[in-house]
């Protein structure tokens, strides 16, 4: 694999349900890249607010508990707070629903992307989210802004419940997914939108393998200077 020869940085924006997370698991993989999951790092501050009984209105708090909290994204894709491996506990409906309202308050984002930055400075990073190349790290090497159609993001977002035990009708999905969606683009912190310099990929009608080589040659052209990966 031809490798970079200093840190390089992937963003990759856009909605839930738009195939993030998958892509860039894949590409992390495919690349030697660490993994940075934005939005576990929110659900893992979620958890802990409803461990600590917090009421998420209050912003002061979560701030405070977003900055106490020692997370770190392990090998395998897993997910340690405080020492406690939380990866399935932080993936329930209840708690995603959680960290979309614990991502809109601007002290917890802003404790958050200092963790998320720092990591960038130990190793190349590909990190998934909201905001990503839009303030987490608006001179990475590659943004991507990856969307899908509403009714792709809820058969997605169906798939991924079913598959973790949880029958959610698929309506409660839709509502939450327009809630979410809703949240995220008006938040007054960080809303989400197309940076002026992404790429917009529409994954609806694409496979995973589709989608990674678009972006594999996106990385070859600006980072690797042709090079393959194998």
């Amino acid at each position: 694999m031809a490798q970079p020869t200093r840190r390089v940085v992937i963003a990759i924006d856009g909605p839930a349900g738009a195939g993030k997370s998958s892509l860039a698991r894949r590409l992390a993989d495919r690349l030697g890249f660490t993994y940075v999951d934005s939005g576990a790092m929110y659900r893992a501050v979620a958890l802990w607010a409803v461990r600590q009984h917090l009421d998420p209105s209050d912003r002061h708090r979560m701030e405070q508990l977003a900055r106490a909290a020692e997370i770190e994204l392990a090998a395998g894709q897993r997910v340690v707070l405080n020492g406690e491996d939380v990866t399935e506990a932080i993936r329930t409906a209840e708690i995603g629903k959680l960290a979309s309202v614990v991502a809109a308050i601007p002290g917890v984002r802003r404790a958050l992307v200092d963790k998320q930055r720092a990591f960038a400075t130990r190793t190349s990073v590909i990190m998934e989210g909201r905001d990503i190349g839009t303030v987490v790290f608006p001179e990475a090497d590659v943004k991507i802004f990856l969307d899908a159609d509403p009714q792709v993001r809820i058969q997605r977002r169906l798939l991924d419940f079913r598959q973790q035990g949880e029958a959610t009708p698929p309506e409660t999905i839709a509502a939450q997914i327009r809630e979410r969606d809703q949240r995220d683009r008006t938040r007054a912190e960080a809303p989400l939108t197309q940076g002026p310099d992404a790429v917009y990929i529409d994954s609806s009608g694409l496979s995973l393998d589709e989608v990674e080589e678009r972006i594999l040659k996106l990385v070859r052209a600006r980072v690797t200077n042709g090079k393959d990966f194998s």
